[in-house]
């Protein structure tokens, strides 16, 4: 017998018999399969809930290519149709609405737009509240006016009021009186022009009366009749009427404009 069929024979008297060995299952049993497949079907109905709940949301948001609800995306901008609520500030180039339809901005307080350039500064602004709208800056439209059986009012509290045009400015109250009012001054200008007051009774009230008597016995009748005089600097006065001017005369109301 060789070295190696010795060794070769020794090596298979050694192996331990397995005809009797004990055969162990591999795998999850008992209450870890149970658990395994209770977690298998939770995922499964938590994955058609989400499935089911994007789906309603999608149906109800109105969400489309296009955009979602009212909001459509087109190439020339952001189209909103029917009722919208920003909770936050809008900020856009140009809002117009359709030719057959007003534009309608509403807000439980006052409504504000802001216009500012490129840097950020603020360069107009209009805040519609109840009293009226209220403009920050300069404003420039070809028409203004009131609603139907409302006054119209053009007020500026602190600062100056100034309407100009190049072709002239027209102001008319077709039912109603016009009135022009101010705490210090009242400028009517006309560069290349005339002022024209065309009127059944032009009133001139609160005009200062100057003295004048011709004779005594006229001192103790009741003046009723006066003559409009106006001084160098374009004041105007009053001075009673005699059978000539007597404004030379009153001229010393002059001296206290």
């Amino acid at each position: 017998m060789t070295r190696e069929q010795y060794i070769l024979a020794t090596q298979q008297n050694s192996l331990p018999r397995t005809e009797n060995a004990q055969l162990y299952p591999v795998g999850i049993y008992g209450w870890r399969k149970r658990c395994l497949y209770f977690f298998v079907l939770l995922l499964l109905v938590t994955m058609i809930v989400n499935l089911a709940m994007t789906i309603w949301i999608l149906k109800v948001m109105n969400f489309t290519v296009d955009g979602m609800g009212n909001l459509r995306v087109t190439k020339k901008g952001i189209r909103l149709e029917g009722i919208s609520e920003f909770l936050l500030p809008l900020y856009v180039k140009e809002i117009h609405s359709r030719k057959d339809s007003p534009l309608v901005l509403q807000s439980d307080r006052n409504v504000t737009v802001n216009a500012r350039n490129h840097m950020g500064q603020l360069t107009g602004q209009l805040t519609v509240g109840t009293e009226g709208a209220v403009f920050g800056h300069s404003v420039e439209t070809p028409h203004i006016r009131a609603e139907p059986s409302q006054d119209l009012r053009l007020e500026s509290p602190t600062r100056s009021l100034i309407m100009e045009a190049p072709r002239g400015v027209q102001v008319s109250a077709a039912a109603g009186d016009f009135k022009a009012a101010c705490r210090k001054e009242l400028h009517l200008q006309s560069t290349e022009g005339e002022i024209f007051l065309n009127a059944d009774t032009i009133r001139l009230g609160n005009l200062p009366t100057g003295s004048f008597s011709s004779s005594p016995s006229s001192s103790n009748s009741r003046q009723i009749v006066y003559e409009l005089c106006v001084c160098p600097n374009g004041k105007l006065y009053l001075s009673p009427a005699g059978v000539g001017s007597t404004c030379q005369s009153s001229s010393s109301i002059c001296l206290w404009s």
